[in-house]
């Protein structure tokens, strides 16, 4: 069958105001049907676009723009933080193993999905490439589909297969993908966050990674470790030498025995075409990679992420800057709770000590107007620079104790005077 091959322009006629959007994220971004539908400001209107964390200037934040579109984000990511703070944007608070009963059951009903895939295999097949996560859904679900082929999208193995049938528009482009690489930003802090992290976890150990410099440094820290497996959302630069010098088996896992297993990946070409029709690699529908009671199937689960700031009594803020949305929830929560329900699991909150700016990250109360994303009931391991705090099982002041142990020195009388008045003892 003829395929309906257009122009961009052409494509997005078929988004008509009113409708909700959503648009493929990280770096299977289709930017060019975005910048396409941003052209058409002048004449949509009420046009709502949902997304995860997205990649690139999107135009999302021009005020002529923000007359057609608003954005009702499912995570904020860079490009998307100043429209979120404004009248034409805002944030839904939700794990991301949930997002996709959001489109299933239709309480964010979707007309119309854009997203960027690889070209049809001969059997007519597309992939949905380095990012499956929620898009899989939206696809699944969303009125019309309109697709962007590219050449240099990985063709990945897993959920992500869709015909080409299927799409109301397909439009060619020959871009590069976007490429991110934090080797760069690894310093001293960073390499001693990993090496307190990397005693913490065992050979045969499954893990859990984010993205930026301290899991790529704690990854980097692990090339003596023996039969490691990775089921992950999110896959990065740091598991390609561990999984080419033989480190990653995936051997000792029960889901998925002898596969990475990941939601999305982000990093640079390396990764791309390492991933590229890769059986070692599985990328499947978030529903199914953060749900806890999958999770909590492998053995010695260790989840590792990351905080704004964290309280005296464990409370994480890990999405918002006081009332400032600077990401979201994602799958933090997910992964900390399956890997506290593993057998021999490990869950991990690691950042540096302080801010760039040299502000304590250990606080005696998060800002006002801060969301907890992971509960003080949640919260086992915090590892800083400085040291391993176990707060599991202890009580408030014992945690707070704990905490300021781990806490920056210059930091550390102005928060035990903080512990004396909250609790009233030495």
């Amino acid at each position: 069958m003829a395929l309906p091959w257009m122009t961009a322009a052409e494509a997005v006629q078929l988004v008509k105001s009113g409708d909700r959007v959503f648009i493929h994220g990280s770096a299977a971004t289709p930017v060019s049907l975005v910048h396409a539908l941003m052209a058409r400001h002048g004449e949509l209107r009420n046009v709502e676009l949902t997304a995860i964390s997205t990649f690139g200037e999107l135009g999302f934040h021009r005020p002529e723009v923000q007359q057609a579109f608003f954005l009702n984000a499912l995570f904020v990511s860079a490009n998307m933080r100043s429209t979120v703070a404004g009248p034409h944007g805002d944030y839904i608070p939700v794990f991301l193993s949930e997002i996709p009963r959001l489109f299933d059951q239709g309480i964010l009903p979707l007309d119309v999905a854009l997203v960027q895939v690889s070209p049809p295999d001969r059997h007519g097949f597309c992939s949905l490439g380095v990012s499956v996560d929620v898009a899989r859904s939206a696809v699944r679900n969303a009125r019309t589909v309109i697709a962007q082929v590219n050449p240099n999208m990985p063709r990945t193995l897993g959920d992500g297969q869709v015909h080409a049938s299927l799409f109301a528009a397909l439009v060619h482009v020959n871009d590069p993908l976007p490429e991110v690489d934090y080797a760069a930003s690894i310093g001293p802090r960073e390499r001693q966050v990993a090496a307190h992290v990397s005693s913490l976890i065992e050979d045969g150990a499954t893990l859990q990674m984010g993205i930026g410099a301290i899991p790529d440094a704690i990854l980097g820290a692990l090339g003596g470790h023996k039969d490691l497996g990775v089921h992950t959302e999110m896959c990065s630069n740091g598991v390609i030498d561990l999984v080419e010098r033989g480190v990653v088996t995936n051997a000792r896992k029960k889901k998925h025995r002898g596969r990475v297993v990941t939601a999305f990946a982000f990093g640079t070409r390396r990764l791309y075409d390492l991933v590229d029709d890769n059986p070692a690699f599985a990328f499947l529908d978030a529903a199914y990679v953060n749900d806890t009671k999958v999770i909590r199937e492998n053995p010695k689960v260790v989840a590792v992420n990351s905080a704004i700031e964290i309280d005296l009594t464990g409370q994480v803020c890990a999405d918002s800057i006081g009332t400032f949305q600077y990401s979201g929830v994602g799958g933090q929560m997910d992964f900390m709770r399956g890997a506290a329900l593993s057998e021999g699991g490990k869950p991990i909150i690691a950042l540096c000590s302080t801010t760039a700016k040299g502000e304590s990250k250990i606080t005696p109360f998060l800002k006002q107007g801060a969301g907890v994303v992971t509960t003080r009931a949640h919260v086992h391991y915090v590892v800083t620079e400085h040291g391993i705090a176990y707060l599991y099982g202890r009580n408030l002041e014992q945690r707070a104790k704990a905490l300021i142990a781990i806490a920056a020195p210059e930091h550390r009388e102005e928060l035990e005077r903080a512990c004396r008045t909250r609790f009233g003892r030495s």
